[in-house]
């Protein structure tokens, strides 16, 4: 089978002479594990950390090329939203230039929710990948916001149904509800399309301003950890993601997450109007359920 790899340095990669880390078809499953559950209220993290177990991927002497590649391949979602929302970033520009008042409003209600999450994310970084990075706290909060979602239902068929009109002080809300999401398996989309809807907005439009938010989001993440995995490769010496990973499946990867996670955006905002968040409630208290169960066996390796 054919795989890509690094340059040659046996002595620094532990899995194949070349330094093999990815085969081509684990660049796909992660990828398309990225796109589908981005914005999905499932957690993608969650769901990423579990899948690189699953593939047997997650070793000690490859853990933070891992952990950076999976911050990286996040950028398809980004690419797919600007490709989605393209009329929405448009107007916010338009509004940044004095050009359009509901376009500056979104701005503003934007850069506000991105401020608390991001404020912890830097405060927390080292902690939250030292102690939640693994399979039982993802489990943990896979389950506790299932259940979550099941009690809230389908209660965002009403409130505000234009994301430009929200209010600064529920997006601002929005963006606390959205530190929850350091925590992984938590879900990002998860907290802010039900905090939106805690807060008074309609389920479309808090899944819409949730997909908004992420550009910033997600963009800072993956430019922090990657800044941050080149500048520790550069300090010590080791290799860094890329030389790790290699280019080809890293490019892979990010363009399977982007044209999945552009269907799956399509589908969830038709699949929201219909039947509300509990269907995804139900759906990480039984994955919690089937991973725990095959750690307990022995089938799965705990991280």
């Amino acid at each position: 089978m054919r795989r890509w790899h690094a340059a040659r340095a046996p002595d620094m990669f532990p899995w194949g002479e070349d330094g093999d880390v990815l085969i081509w078809w684990q660049a796909v499953v992660l990828g398309l594990v990225e796109g589908i559950t981005e914005y999905l209220p499932v957690s993608s993290t969650g769901h990423l950390i579990l899948a690189s177990s699953l593939l047997h991927l997650d070793r000690p002497e490859t853990k933070e090329a891992l952990r950076a590649y999976l911050i990286f391949v996040q950028g398809g979602a980004i690419l797919a939203v600007l490709g989605l929302y393209w009329p929405r970033v448009v107007q916010m520009t338009r509004g940044v230039l004095g050009r359009d008042a509901d376009g500056l409003r979104l701005t503003r209600n934007v850069a506000l929710a991105f401020v608390p999450a991001a404020v912890a994310g830097v405060l927390l970084n080292h902690m939250i990948k030292a102690t939640l990075f693994s399979d039982w706290p993802v489990l943990g909060a896979l389950a506790v916001g299932g259940l979550w979602m099941i009690w809230l239902g389908g209660s965002g068929d009403h409130g505000h149904d234009d994301v430009a009109a929200i209010p600064w002080r529920t997006a601002l809300g929005i963006g606390f509800f959205q530190t929850l999401a350091l925590w992984p398996g938590v879900s990002r989309s998860m907290v802010t399309i039900a905090g939106g809807m805690l807060l008074g907005v309609h389920a479309v439009s808090a899944a819409e301003f949730s997909f908004l938010l992420g550009l910033p989001t997600l963009g800072a993440a993956c430019v922090y950890d990657l800044v941050g995995n080149l500048h520790v490769a550069a300090e010590t010496g080791h290799p860094s993601m890329f030389q790790q990973i290699g280019a080809a499946p890293a490019l892979l990867g990010i363009s399977v997450a982007t044209l999945s996670a552009a269907l799956a955006v399509r589908w969830l905002l038709s699949f929201l109007t219909r039947h509300g968040l509990a269907p995804f409630g139900w759906y990480r208290l039984a994955l919690a359920a089937v991973v725990a169960a095959l750690i307990v066996s022995g089938s799965l390796g705990v991280g």
